[in-house]
């Protein structure tokens, strides 16, 4: 028996990933389209045993199982890769169906069964119903990252106006000394970033805001001598 890898599936950082378990290649490369072209990341097996090699490797989100493989019988592949990894989600296509066989797929763990022939509907439906779930995630953690990415733009944008104004004005530059925080009140900064501006923490800066001119150096230079002081 193929051991199948025990791990969990990083949710909200990469789109859900599907191995599709199918032995009719025109099927599999019609399938493949649709699935790629709902955003998924999707690996192809064509025998029971690839695809049990294939967990093995790689932690898959869903698996779309056909029940009639060259190599071994599908319903022994969803058995292992239930008994391994529960959480993995699965849909069976099969040309042969019964009611018999919907059960005992069920009873095993599927989600939903499909029989062939299908529509394109059809099986989108039953795909994003089986990863709703991970799709949430997915466009979640999307969404953060979208959102984190552009509160560093303007935090950067922010930092370079102030190091730009301390070598333009020379009041600035004195309400910095004197005043600190409250001198950077109208400036949409984080906390470090005042703290790394007020203590010419250069380290921070090159770290979160990337390389400065000379022009926007002279400032923290500044700091960086008093604190040696």
């Amino acid at each position: 028996m193929i051991a199948v890898q025990e791990g969990t599936t990083t949710r909200g950082e990469v789109p859900p990933h599907i191995l599709l378990m199918e032995d009719e290649t025109n099927v599999a490369k019609g399938l493949q389209m649709i699935l790629a072209e709902e955003g998924y990341d999707v690996d192809w097996a064509m025998t029971g045993r690839s695809a049990l090699e294939k967990f093995g490797q790689k932690a898959f989100d869903l698996l779309v199982a056909d029940l009639k493989l060259p190599d071994m019988n599908g319903m022994d592949v969803i058995r292992q890769v239930k008994g391994r990894r529960p959480e993995t989600e699965v849909v069976v296509i099969t040309g042969y169906s019964s009611v018999q066989s919907a059960v005992e797929a069920m009873k095993i763990g599927a989600r939903d069964y499909l029989p062939k022939p299908f529509t394109e509907e059809e099986f989108r439906k039953v795909v994003n119903e089986a990863l709703k779930e991970r799709l949430e995630a997915f466009t979640k953690g999307r969404l953060e990252t979208v959102e984190s990415h552009a509160a560093k733009l303007i935090e950067r944008r922010e930092v370079m106006r102030v190091l730009n104004r301390t070598a333009d004005d020379k009041g600035f530059w004195r309400d910095l000394m004197e005043l600190g925080v409250e001198a950077l009140a109208q400036y949409d900064l984080s906390a470090e970033a005042k703290t790394a501006i007020l203590t010419g923490d250069l380290r921070w800066i090159h770290e979160h805001i990337g390389e400065l001119t000379q022009k926007q150096l002279l400032f923290l230079y500044k700091r960086m001598e008093m604190e040696v002081w």
